[in-house]
C-alpha cells in the first residue's frame, strides 16, 4: 500500500520540522494508511540530511506556526491585501471579482471539507481573507495555491500571504533552495505571492519586518523582493498540472443507495463530501442516527425507501476513506443476500454517512453549538471562569447556563446556526418536491473508474523520495563547495586552518614580525591595514626610558645608604672610577647596573608565583627526573631558562581562546601579520 501526498509531504519535508502521525491519508494517485495504522515512524535519515537546512531543523518552531496551532489541524489560511486602500464597498466589489475569476477552476471541483471562500476582514486594515480545511486531501492546499497564484496574475495590485497549520509551508517546500539567513524565527511576515511569483522580503531591508511595511516594500522596490529562480521553480513545478491535475483527482463509483439519496447528490453532487465525513468522523452518538436511518430510509409515511443505482463522483480521497473502513451495516438497511456486493457496500456507507450528518447538524443547528460552541467554552475554561469547580457541581451548572445564555444572545450563535442548518434546509428543499425511483431506472449508470492507484502507490512513492534524496544531495554538494571556496579565500593562513594548523608557523611569523618587520622607527604594518593605526614617536619615547632607568637608579643608591647608614657598594664603585683604578670603561658600569638590577628584580620575584606562569627549557626533563631532590629541582628552574617560543604560543593561544570567537587583541595583532588561527564553527551554535 503506498502513501499520499500528505504523507509524503511530511515524510519527505515536513517530519524534521514537526512531528506527525500519519492517520488516513489519501489523494491524487496514491494509496492511503487506514486509522489503525501505527503512528509514523521517519525512515533512516540519509547523510546528506545531518545538516538540514533551517526551514527543516525542528529545533527553529516558526513564530507563525505557533500561531497557527490554535487552527484546526490540516487548514489553509490566506490574506489578500490591495495595494490602495479601499472603501467597504469597493472590497466588497474586489471580493466579487476574485470569486468570479476561479469560479471557472472551482465549478465542477469536489472538496474534502469545505470550498474556496473569501470573507471581508477590517482588521488590521481592510482585506479579504478566507480558510479552507482540507484534510486528508492534499491536493485542495496545492489547487487553493494554485487558485492564488491565478487571482495575482488576474489582479496584478494586491499581494497575497497564505500558511496553513504547518507555517509558512511554501517555504518548507523549498527549503533547499531559500538563501541561509533565512530561517523560520526571521520569517514572519517576509513571504508573500504577487503577480504569478513568490516574493521573499531580504533581510538587508527589513531586519524585523511587520505586515504594513512588507506591503509597503512589495509596492515600492517589489523586483528586489523576488525569490529565486530555483525557489520559484520548486513552487511552480507543485503546483504545475492544475486544473487539469484536479480533474484527475476525481472519482467516479457505482453505488446502490435509497432513492431519496440518489435525489440528493443528483441536485446537490457536492454534499458527498458531508456524507463521507460523516461516516469518517463518525463516534456512538452519531451511530445511533444510522441504527435508525429515519431521514433517508424511512422518509415518507414511514414507508421504505426504494433502492437504485446510481453513479456518484468524489475525490479520490473520499474513496479511499470509505474503501479503507470496515463497517456493519445497520439492521433497519436493506442489503442483498450476496455478500462481497462493492456497489451495495458503499452504497451504504455513503447513506448511513448522509444520515449522521443530516441529524448531527440539525441538533446542533437547533442548540446553535457546534465547532463555534466548542472554541467559545474553551476560551472560557483557559480564562479561568469555571474557577477549576467539578463540571457537575452546582455552581459549574450554574456558570455553565450563564454562558449557555449569553452565548445565545451574540451574533456567533446566529451565525453558526444558520451555517450548520444550511445542508439541512438544502436537503429539505431537496425532498420536499415529489420524486421516485421511476427517474433513475431509466438512467444508465457508468461503470465505475479504475481504482487501481489505491494500491500501487508504491512505485510513484519512491520516485518522490528518489527526486527528494536528489535535491538533499544537490543541497550538501552546494554546501560543500562553498565551504572549499571559503577556505581558498583566506589567503596565504589557510594552510594555518583546520587540523593542519602548524604552531611552529606562528613562532616563525612572529620572530619574523620581531626581527623584520620592527625597527627603532616603529612597526610597520601589513599592506592592507592603514598606516595611521600605529604611531610611534621615538624620541620621546627614549627619553621616557631614559628618565625612568634615572630615577630607578638614584632610588637605589639612596635606598641602600639609608638601610647602612654610610656608603654601599655603589660609592666604592664611584670612588673607583674618580681613581681609574677598576672600572675601565663606561661599558662595564652598565653591566654592573644591569646585573644589580637584575638581581633585585629577581629577588622581588621569589616571592610571587610569577615564575611558575612560565614554561621553562627543561620542564619536561625535570619532571622526568623524579628521584632528584627538591634543592637540586630549584636550582635546576632557578638557572634555567624560560622557552620563549613556547610561552609565546601559550599566551597566544589562552587569549584568543578567552576572546570566543569575537575581535580581539590576539585576532588583530596576529591579523597585523596576516595570520588567522581557526576557529570552532560549532561554538555559539
Amino acid at each position: 500500500m503506498g502513501f499520499s501526498p500528505r504523507s509524503i509531504n511530511i515524510l519527505l519535508t515536513r517530519t524534521p520540522y514537526f512531528t506527525s502521525t500519519l492517520q488516513e491519508h489519501s489523494a491524487g494517485s496514491r494509496s492511503v494508511i487506514t486509522k489503525t495504522t501505527r503512528p509514523f515512524q521517519p525512515p533512516h535519515t540519509p547523510p546528506s540530511m545531518a545538516t538540514p537546512p533551517p526551514f527543516l531543523n525542528s529545533n527553529n518552531p516558526n513564530p507563525l506556526t505557533q500561531a497557527s496551532s490554535r487552527l484546526p489541524e490540516d487548514t489553509v489560511i490566506y490574506s489578500i491585501y490591495p495595494d490602495n486602500p479601499l472603501s467597504q464597498d469597493a472590497l466588497q466589489s474586489l471580493h466579487l471579482q476574485i470569486l468570479n475569476a476561479v469560479s471557472p477552476f472551482t465549478t465542477s471541483y469536489i472538496w474534502q471539507h469545505e470550498p474556496f471562500t473569501l470573507s471581508i476582514a477590517l482588521h488590521p486594515f481592510p482585506h479579504l481573507k478566507g480558510h479552507l480545511r482540507f484534510g486528508d486531501n492534499l491536493n485542495d492546499e496545492w489547487f487553493t495555491v494554485f487558485l492564488l497564484f491565478r487571482v495575482s496574475v488576474a489582479f496584478p495590485s494586491v499581494s497575497i500571504q497564505v500558511h496553513d497549520s504547518d507555517g509558512e509551508f511554501l517555504l518548507i517546500e523549498a527549503a533547499y533552495h531559500l538563501p541561509r539567513w533565512l530561517n523560520p524565527e526571521n520569517s514572519q511576515n517576509r513571504a508573500f505571492i504577487r503577480r504569478g511569483k513568490l516574493h521573499i522580503i531580504p533581510q538587508s531591508a527589513l531586519p524585523n519586518p511587520t505586515l504594513t511595511e512588507s506591503l509597503n516594500f512589495l509596492i515600492e522596490n517589489e523586483q528586489a523582493a523576488v525569490a529565486p529562480d530555483s525557489v520559484q521553480y520548486v513552487i511552480q513545478n507543485r503546483i504545475a498540472g492544475y486544473p487539469e491535475k484536479a480533474k484527475l483527482n476525481t472519482h467516479s463509483v457505482r453505488v446502490r443507495v435509497p432513492v431519496s439519496v440518489a435525489r440528493v447528490f443528483k441536485h446537490a453532487p457536492s454534499l458527498i463530501s458531508l456524507a463521507v465525513e460523516g461516516f469518517y468522523d463518525r463516534d456512538m452518538d452519531s451511530m445511533k442516527h444510522a441504527a435508525k436511518m429515519e431521514r433517508f430510509l424511512k422518509g415518507r409515511k414511514g414507508g421504505e425507501e426504494e433502492m437504485v443505482t446510481v453513479t456518484v463522483k468524489m475525490s479520490r480521497a473520499m474513496y479511499a476513506q470509505l474503501m479503507q473502513q470496515r463497517f456493519q451495516a445497520p439492521k433497519c438497511y436493506p442489503m442483498p443476500a450476496k455478500k462481497g456486493d462493492l456497489e451495495a457496500e458503499l452504497g451504504m456507507k455513503i447513506a448511513c454517512g448522509l444520515e449522521m450528518m443530516y441529524q448531527e447538524k440539525k441538533k446542533e443547528g437547533e442548540e446553535g453549538k457546534g465547532s463555534g460552541w466548542k472554541k467559545y467554552k474553551e476560551s472560557l475554561e483557559k480564562s479561568g471562569y469555571f474557577k477549576g469547580l467539578v463540571p457537575g457541581s452546582n455552581e459549574y451548572t450554574r456558570l455553565m447556563e450563564n454562558a449557555e445564555e449569553y452565548y445565545k444572545n451574540s451574533s456567533l450563535f446566529s451565525k453558526t446556526r444558520e451555517m450548520l442548518n444550511a445542508p439541512v434546509r438544502q436537503i429539505d428543499e431537496i425532498l420536499s418536491l415529489p420524486y421516485s425511483a421511476d427517474e433513475f431506472k431509466n438512467e444508465d449508470a457508468p461503470p465505475s473508474d479504475d481504482d487501481s492507484w489505491l494500491y500501487s502507490g508504491e512505485d510513484e512513492l519512491n520516485s518522490a523520495l528518489q527526486d527528494r534524496q536528489k535535491e538533499m544531495e544537490l543541497y550538501e554538494l552546494k554546501r560543500e563547495k562553498k565551504k572549499s571556496k571559503e577556505q581558498k579565500d583566506t589567503g596565504a593562513s589557510s594552510s594555518l586552518k583546520g587540523e593542519d594548523f602548524d604552531l611552529s608557523e606562528l613562532v616563525k611569523t612572529m620572530q619574523g614580525f620581531m626581527h623584520k618587520m620592527s625597527s627603532y622607527e616603529g612597526a610597520e604594518v601589513h599592506n592592507d591595514r592603514d598606516p595611521k593605526e600605529v604611531e610611534l614617536d621615538v624620541e620621546r619615547f627614549m627619553k621616557d626610558v631614559e628618565s625612568v632607568m634615572k630615577y630607578q637608579g638614584d632610588e637605589n643608591v639612596t635606598r641602600d645608604m639609608d638601610d647602612d647608614g654610610g656608603s654601599s657598594d655603589m660609592d666604592f664603585a664611584a670612588d673607583e672610577s674618580e681613581d681609574g683604578s677598576d672600572m675601565s670603561d663606561h661599558e662595564d658600569g652598565e653591566d654592573s647596573f644591569m646585573h644589580s638590577y637584575s638581581d633585585v628584580m629577581n629577588n622581588e620575584l621569589k616571592s610571587t608565583t610569577l615564575k611558575k606562569s612560565f614554561v621553562h627549557a627543561n620542564e619536561q626533563t625535570s619532571v622526568k627526573n623524579e628521584g632528584t631532590s627538591n634543592a637540586t629541582e630549584d636550582m635546576d628552574e632557578e638557572f634555567s631558562p624560560v622557552d620563549v617560543d613556547v610561552n609565546l604560543v601559550k599566551n597566544l593561544l589562552d587569549s584568543f581562546a578567552c576572546q570566543q570567537g569575537l575581535p580581539g587583541p590576539t585576532s588583530n595583532l596576529l591579523g597585523l601579520m596576516g595570520v588567522n588561527l581557526p576557529k570552532d564553527d560549532n561554538k555559539g551554535k
